[in-house]
């Protein structure tokens, strides 16, 4: 299977930077690029690529600007390229194939295409473009959904509810999510993009790819040398929080001991 490839960056080395790294992957096929949303969007019309690889900051026209004047029927997978701003990527990578923050590691460049493989080739499409609807606001604003109060998750024959409250952290395990709660752990058929976007965001906390925390389980955290940090939760556990999440997690909890503070006061 060749997946056909557009680049879209109004930066001219960034744009050659993921044309050059395409190359070493034969099954990626490069048919073309763009400066600017209103090229991408000449460009998608006409050829239709199976892939872009899309800037979310551009001028006149930005990536998501772009993608609304797409119709539903048009859209195509979107890996989404971004400089700065953890608060944008943490909006759209449920939303997404993925996300790639700039300059691109290697690794990460080459964990997006295996992505990208898997939900090309796979039934996994339409659920992604009604994400992407969702996301675009082309799908009824008025339907909102519910955030999760519990958890379904099953032991041999018996089903079991878990509230949210008593986990304290969620572990990535491909396509599915081990819960863990106490001394316990579950598998549940949830990936952790799909538990980020219906977890309530003021109570946990997204700190990697592969790890999700509920807030008030924090003990302490420890800063590492390369501007990671990790935080031990209240069972001991050790989790490294990527540098993408860390900076969020800081203002959280500051903004937290302030607001406690603050009531403290009173």
């Amino acid at each position: 299977m060749t997946i056909r490839v557009l680049v879209v960056d109004d930066e001219l080395l960034a744009r050659q930077g993921v044309i050059l790294r395409l190359q070493h992957y034969p099954d990626f096929e490069v048919i073309g690029e763009a400066g600017n949303g209103s090229e991408a969007l000449q460009f998608i019309e006409l050829h239709k690529p199976d892939l872009v690889f899309l800037d979310i900051q551009m001028p006149t026209l930005n990536g998501i600007e772009m993608m609304r004047k797409l119709p539903a029927e048009q859209h195509p997978f979107v890996i989404f390229l971004t400089a700065f701003d953890e608060y944008v990527m943490r909006a759209f990578e449920v939303h997404a194939i993925d996300y790639l923050l700039k300059p691109v590691d290697e690794a990460r460049f080459s964990a997006a295409l295996q992505h990208a493989r898997r939900v090309l080739g796979s039934q996994g499409g339409d659920e992604y473009r009604e994400r992407m609807q969702r996301l675009l606001g082309t799908r009824d604003p008025a339907v909102v959904e519910p955030l999760l109060s519990q958890l379904t998750v099953r032991r041999g024959k018996q089903v079991r509810f878990v509230p949210v409250e008593e986990i304290d952290w969620i572990e990535a395990q491909g396509d599915y999510a081990e819960i863990h709660v106490g001394t316990r752990t579950h598998l549940i058929r949830e990936s952790l993009n799909f538990l980020n976007t219906r977890l309530d965001l003021t109570r946990f906390l997204r700190i990697h790819r592969s790890a999700i925390i509920q807030i008030n389980r924090i003990a302490n955290i420890s800063t590492l040398p390369n501007r990671d940090c990790s935080v031990t939760l209240q069972n001991g556990t050790s989790l490294r929080v990527s540098r993408t999440y860390s900076d969020h997690l800081r203002k959280l909890l500051r903004n937290k001991a302030l607001h406690t503070s603050s009531s403290g006061q009173r």
